[in-house]
């Protein structure tokens, strides 16, 4: 095996496989950084393999702190040999705008393969917190809104809530063995068309410290007080996107509220329409924006 001559001979040097695991960075972004930014130089075999120094190794690391600052990936190159870090600069909205656009055409092609692409390009790339208020939820508003009866609409939301689904389940997984924040229980409200708005709040809240609960099926009302009581939870969150049944904010989710021995949130678009309605009841309406909602359940929930 053959190398160019840029670091000393003793030098280790790592494969694109090796590289990624040590850094979680998928080997392609890392082709991405170097072919299209220039961010990383790695060294070639004679067959053209790549090779990576620790120095490299160091590089990625680094492009991730400025990444998870919020910069965009076209302006890190710029960043990085600076002697003093510099304030971090928010997504350019084009940017953002163009994400949305591409995700949208996925969804309506049911394109599975093109969703996959995208979800770990952005999740790589930017924070949870940046990729929920930037990305997710833009989106899923956008989509509900042109949804509505149109034909193909029901198979579009199932496609897009099953890939989410199988996304965020694992991060939520993962982000239960080490979050050291309360449980967090999370169900959609009866008239809930899908469970969008419940997987935000779920990351959202996972992102946030919290271990999570989510259920894949509406909870019955009746089960939430048992529910908390069994799990040790420390928040119930209940969430949906339709406006639902006024009897529920008159009377079920105020006793429901009066029942528990912790908060009972109200999460998603609901939020906006009932808000008024719940003035006067012990329910936290918490908002329609999960970055929000999550804020807002903190104090909420110290004791």
């Amino acid at each position: 095996m053959t190398t160019k001559a840029t670091h000393p001979a003793d030098t280790p040097l790592y494969p694109i496989r090796e590289v990624s695991r040590l850094t979680g960075v998928n080997s392609v972004t890392l082709r991405a950084w170097e072919r299209r930014y220039g961010l990383i130089r790695p060294q070639r075999t004679a067959k053209g393999h790549r090779l990576y120094a620790y120095e490299d190794v160091e590089r990625v690391e680094h492009i991730l702190q400025w990444l998870n600052r919020g910069v965009p990936v076209s302006q890190v190159r710029e960043l990085l040999d600076q002697p003093a870090p510099a304030e971090p600069q928010a997504p350019a909205i084009g940017d953002w705008a163009g994400q949305r656009q591409q995700w949208q055409a996925a969804v309506e092609a049911l394109d599975l393969e093109r969703l996959d692409t995208l979800y770990h390009q952005a999740m790589t790339l930017y924070p949870v917190a940046t990729c929920v208020g930037e990305l997710f939820k833009p989106l899923v508003t956008s989509l509900e809104e042109n949804w509505g009866d149109q034909l193909g609409a029901a198979l579009q939301r199932a496609t897009l809530e099953s890939f989410l689904r199988s996304r965020i389940g694992t991060r939520l997984y993962h982000g239960n063995q080490v979050g050291t924040g309360g449980l967090v229980l999370i169900s959609r409200l009866p008239d809930a068309h899908g469970m969008l708005w419940e997987l935000l709040i779920a990351l959202t809240a996972s992102d946030a410290g919290y271990r999570v609960q989510l259920f894949d099926d509406a909870l019955p009302l009746s089960e939430m007080p048992l529910a908390v009581q069994r799990l040790n939870a420390a928040a119930m969150l209940v969430c949906s996107g339709q406006a639902e049944r006024t009897e529920l904010f008159r009377r079920q989710l105020p006793k429901l509220a009066e029942q528990l021995t912790v908060p009972l949130g109200l999460c998603g678009p609901v939020a906006r329409i009932r808000e008024q309605e719940l003035s006067d009841t012990q329910v936290a309406v918490l908002g329609d924006d999960p970055l929000q909602a999550i804020s807002r359940l903190k104090p909420l929930t110290r004791g």
